[in-house]
């Protein structure tokens, strides 16, 4: 009985033209209450193995993360499955704005403490007490309001390429380290404004407007599904788009073009652009944006220090890394000194 991948991304890539079929992209989350993770991460992937679904799940005792993608015909199948399971029967799933075959490449279900890490002693409040869940139409009501104050609840590299209007983007690495700085400033006015909060999915909004609940915010708000729910509603309803730029995403796509706009500029040469890439030399892998003439110059390096290791012959490569743990780089997306606009 498999219950790990045993193909590499090549192979899988490679099986994926072969079959020539168009993959469906989407995210899923849900709080739930899980005895036995591992137990349930082994059921999930024997039957997702099955259907040839790719993507990142992560399982824990407070419920489950999914970002995957599986051939379009199989979906009415995995609905099937999911409507099963009785805390997921018709769960909300948001479906990827812009679709790629090969936005995953391996089915990797993941037992974790937690779904999404933030830090947090869930049994110091109560988780289910959410904020006010909004609508498209209703949020874009509301963030207008002069008593409002919209909070993008994603780290900096995400809400750098893209943000909504007059939203305050924390300067962040990771979601834990925004509660606590959203706190801190705006603990003046836990009475008199409305807290709305977002994020990709909606899933750190979940834990995020309970806490703050709990902290004392009396108003609390968090967009329904995320900018991906919101984005959906835009299109479907012709609602007025607010979101400014693109939408940073977890797996080989990067983001999702939301509109036009370029709000963010190129880390080496300031020139406005805003697609993603990771440093081609395996040691460093930054995660940095770089525009396409840099891309050429540095052929899809951070330096020219890391262009001179990706030359060399891969063994030569490997024998450098040997001994060798990652770099912070990798964990410090979008900060190095060696990227001259973005420290």
């Amino acid at each position: 009985m498999q219950l790990y991948n045993k193909l590499s991304a090549k192979e899988r890539a490679e099986l994926i033209d072969q079959a020539g079929n168009n993959r469906l992209t989407l995210s899923f989350y849900q709080y739930a209450k899980i005895g036995n993770p591992q137990v349930f991460r082994d059921h999930l992937f024997i039957t997702w193995n099955t259907l040839d679904v790719l993507g990142r799940i992560y399982v824990a005792n407070e419920g489950i993360n999914g970002q995957l993608s599986l051939p379009a015909d199989r979906f009415p199948e995995f609905k099937e499955h999911l409507d099963s399971i009785s805390f997921l029967k018709d769960i909300r799933l948001n479906i990827a704005i812009e679709q790629d075959n090969k936005s995953f490449l391996k089915l990797k279900v993941k037992v974790r403490e937690k779904i999404v890490a933030d830090g947090l002693d869930d049994d110091t409040f109560d988780v289910r007490n959410k904020g006010v869940h909004l609508g498209a139409q209703k949020f874009n009501e509301i963030i207008e309001d002069k008593k409002t104050v919209l909070v993008d609840m994603r780290n900096h590299y995400e809400s750098e390429i893209g943000h909504f209007k007059n939203a305050v983007t924390p300067d962040v690495d990771t979601f834990r380290d925004s509660l606590d700085i959203i706190e801190e400033d705006l603990k003046e006015h836990k009475k008199d404004k409305n807290l709305v909060l977002y994020c990709t999915g909606g899933i750190r909004c979940e834990k995020a407007s309970a806490y703050f609940k709990h902290k004392g915010f009396k108003n609390v708000y968090q967009l329904e599904g995320g900018i991906i729910e919101y984005t959906r509603q835009v299109n479907d309803q012709n609602i007025e788009n607010k979101y400014l730029g693109q939408n940073f995403v977890f797996d080989d796509r990067r983001a999702e073009r939301i509109s036009d706009d370029v709000i963010s500029n190129c880390h080496q040469c300031g020139n406005p652009f805003d697609s993603h890439t990771n440093c081609a030399n395996e040691a460093c892998h930054l995660l940095f944006i770089q525009c396409d003439e840099c891309k050429g110059t540095l052929e899809s390096c951070c330096s020219t220090e890391c262009m001179e290791v990706n030359r060399l012959p891969f063994e030569e490569q490997k024998a450098l890394r040997k001994g060798k743990g990652n770099s912070n780089k990798i964990f410090k997306k979008g900060r190095s000194e060696k990227l001259k606009f973005k420290q």
